[in-house]
């Protein structure tokens, strides 16, 4: 598994593990079934704290991403991509409503964010 930790990244590790997942998931790097790296090896992997990843894991099976069988490990769990979709665009309506309110401090229009986001996808 191929997880990059950045500390220029201003999310904590848990999260920055739990977002890498969650998008491996999204983009079918990580099927349904496949089983996880041990928290011990995980930790040993990334270089830091088997209280870190066992934080990523539990988020990660509390949200319904994972499945955690005692003795056996964590696997990914059969996840519906329209709920994946769903959590995206809200965490996404989130971000937006955060750069609508910065902007509106400087006189920033809607309509001139739109023309960003437009320009920036050619």
């Amino acid at each position: 598994m191929f997880i990059v930790i950045s500390p220029l990244n201003p999310d904590p590790m848990y999260k920055q593990i739990t977002d890498q997942i969650k998008d491996s998931i999204a983009t079918g790097a990580l099927k349904p079934e496949t089983k996880l790296p041990s928290i011990r090896e995980m930790a040993k992997e990334l270089k830091i704290s088997m209280i870190t990843i066992k934080r990523a894991y539990a988020d990660l099976e509390n949200e319904g991403y994972i499945l955690t069988r005692s003795g056996m490990g964590s696997y990914i769990a059969n996840i519906n991509k329209d709920k994946l979709r769903e959590e995206k665009l809200k965490e996404i309506r989130g971000e937006l409503n955060k750069i609508r309110n910065t902007a509106a401090k400087f006189d920033i229009s809607t309509e001139d964010i739109i023309r960003i986001i437009k320009e920036s996808g050619e």
